[in-house]
């Protein structure tokens, strides 16, 4: 047998010059840029339903209150503004499976097949996890944040009785918000509870590659929940319900992760085994 076959578990594609790497990233590079911008001029065209449906969960905070849901333009471009940010934000989103690709067709010549098995699956959970934890977050916690943040309005009252202890009229406290100020507030929501969804995915491949271990995990368990009722307190109002239901998800999907790179170890030593014999 010549000792130029490959293995199976070889490398794909043979070693490639440098500027063979770089005319190759360059043309992902392009085609990441050109799914970015078309995705972001279809996010333009369609920004109004995509602010709307943005706005809901303040709008039914609102209604509940007896209040119209309106947003104020402070700034005379602010509107355009908010069209822009929407077109940036949504273009992302829309373009990440393309960008995702493009990056994996950049660095799967350099890994064995094996590899690309193991690394396939992460590359498909990561985006779902993403959607489901914007999802969570645009379902469960920006419904309850905003009803938490609206609950510091006050209706104006008028000193007419004895039974007012008040010597003059109270100030009314109505909320007025930005269009602007009202979406970046949701996006940082979006993502936080986004990215935070990604835990599982991250331990897991960090598991994959024997840089964690479902012990090491377990071991420092005490310390997890410390950064996770710090991160929800930072992350959502100041409220018990909301911050509770935070700790309980991440702190889950930490339990999960542990499970999860176990379930990798165990199968990586029956693997070894089995080899062994």
């Amino acid at each position: 047998m010549s000792a130029q076959t490959k293995r199976p578990d070889e490398i794909d594609d043979s070693s490639a010059p440098l500027i063979e790497h770089l005319a190759e990233l360059r043309s992902r590079l392009i085609w990441s840029a050109l799914a970015f911008i078309a995705a972001m001029v279809v996010c333009y065209a369609v920004w109004q339903p995509i602010y709307n449906f943005l706005t809901q969960p303040i709008c039914q905070a609102l209604t509940a209150r007896g209040q119209s849901c309106q947003l104020q333009i402070i700034k005379l471009q602010e509107g355009f503004f908010t069209a822009i940010n929407i077109s940036f934000f949504g273009g992302f989103v829309l373009s990440f499976p393309v960008i995702g690709y493009q990056l994996w067709r950049f660095v799967a010549p350099g890994l064995y097949r094996s590899e690309k098995a193991a690394f396939m699956p992460f590359l498909l959970a990561s985006p779902i996890m993403f959607l489901i934890g914007a999802a969570f977050a645009y379902y469960v916690i920006l419904p309850m944040a905003y009803d938490f943040f609206l609950s510091f309005q006050q209706a104006p009252v008028v000193a007419t009785s004895d039974e007012v202890t008040t010597t003059g009229n109270v100030v009314g406290i109505a909320f007025q918000g930005s269009m602007q100020e009202y979406l970046g507030l949701t996006q940082k929501f979006l993502l936080a509870f986004g990215l935070s969804f990604q835990l599982p995915v991250a331990l897991t491949l960090m598991g994959k590659a024997g840089l964690v271990s479902s012990e090491g995990l377990a071991s420092v368990r005490r310390y997890a929940i410390v950064v996770i009722l710090i991160m929800a307190a930072i992350v959502t109002p100041p409220d018990v319900i909301s911050q509770s239901v935070l700790f309980a998800v991440v702190y889950g999907l930490y339990e999960i992760s542990i499970q999860l790179v176990a379930r990798i170890e165990r199968r990586r030593a029956r693997e070894e085994k089995e080899a062994d014999v």
